[in-house]
């Protein structure tokens, strides 16, 4: 089953997320490549069982809990019978699982305890701490993931400047989705504010919306700032780039919203437009030559999982 689900996870990726297909291709340890389109591909059908194709609440609550026994399950070391070919992702995943506490258990129960959140609050309001747990999450479970699939078991520094880059990349993502997800019957605003000021979810050209949008940006500001710092200071280059292209999916959407006045739209497309793909292979360019220069002053700069040394740079004069 190992080659079926690796041909699986790859296919899911691909139809979901170019970007993502290829990032993982390019940056993932070379080892560690299939069982990171095997994550992603997993939580990409999970996700979409709970946001698309379950009819009613039941179904998505019977869904998740199916998950939650699965993985806890499989963690016992136990074999689990008729699994679905998406479930057998993930079987294959924790089974490769390097260590008893390793990120990528951080990364798998983490992002299920935001599925199984997402399967209880469609229809219902959401509190200013149920959102913060949600980003706080979200970023927990994004960077763990990178930093077990690209350069596993380095040494990387701890702190929590190390979740913010993606914590702040999950309120644009919140914020660019808003409209759609409101629509669908996930509020992505809290109701203590909404309350507060006598407006729904839907009055977002309302001036008290407007403000919480901004505070919401300039929050997502601030954390982009923090999460750039500690991504500044990784030796791993692949890491650096990956997750500096991860917040730039999201920093042109934060220009937008600025730009229309914190008014949110329907649709965000930059993303789409060949001149977002260039920048981004620009910001690659410059990420690249500034982490030569900084970590070449030592002599060499080191790439691990993808060869012992990448390169050796000697300075001479």
């Amino acid at each position: 089953m190992t080659h079926a689900t690796a041909a699986l996870a790859r296919s899911i990726t691909r139809a979901s997320s170019k970007q993502t297909y290829y990032t993982v291709r390019l940056m993932v340890d070379r080892d560690l490549v299939d069982d990171c389109y095997r994550a992603y591909g997993y939580f990409r059908w999970a996700d979409d069982i709970i946001d698309v194709f379950s009819q009613s609440d039941d179904e998505r609550i019977s869904f998740i809990s199916r998950q939650k026994e699965l993985i806890n399950r499989l963690y016992r070391n136990e074999e689990p019978e008729e699994l679905t070919p998406e479930e057998e992702m993930v079987a294959d995943l924790i089974g490769h699982d390097r260590g008893e506490k390793s990120l990528l258990q951080s990364y798998i129960r983490n992002f299920l305890a935001i599925l199984e959140f997402d399967a209880h609050r469609r229809g219902r309001y959401i509190s200013h701490a149920e959102l913060t747990w949600y980003s706080d999450r979200l970023g927990r479970a994004t960077t763990d993931g990178i930093l077990y699939f690209i350069g596993n078991d380095h040494p990387y520094p701890a702190g929590e400047e190390r979740y913010r880059g993606a914590a702040a990349a999950h309120i644009l993502h919140m914020l660019r989705d808003m409209l759609e997800d409101t629509a669908d019957g996930f509020i992505n605003i809290p109701q203590e504010y909404l309350e507060a000021h006598g407006i729904g979810p839907e009055d977002v050209g309302s001036p008290p919306f407007q403000a919480w949008v901004q505070g919401r940006v300039e929050q997502a500001r601030r954390y982009l700032c923090e999460g750039k710092g500690y991504l500044d200071g990784l030796d791993v280059l692949r890491c650096k780039l990956t997750g500096y292209w991860y917040c730039a999916r999201y920093e042109g959407v934060l220009d937008t919203i600025e730009r229309d006045g914190y008014v949110l739209r329907a649709r965000y497309n930059a993303r789409r437009k060949l001149s977002t793909w260039l920048k981004m292979a620009w910001l690659g360019v410059g990420i690249t030559l500034r982490h030569v220069v900084r970590r070449g002053l030592r002599g060499t700069w080191w790439d691990p999982g993808r060869s012992e040394l990448t390169r050796d740079v000697r300075l001479k004069t």
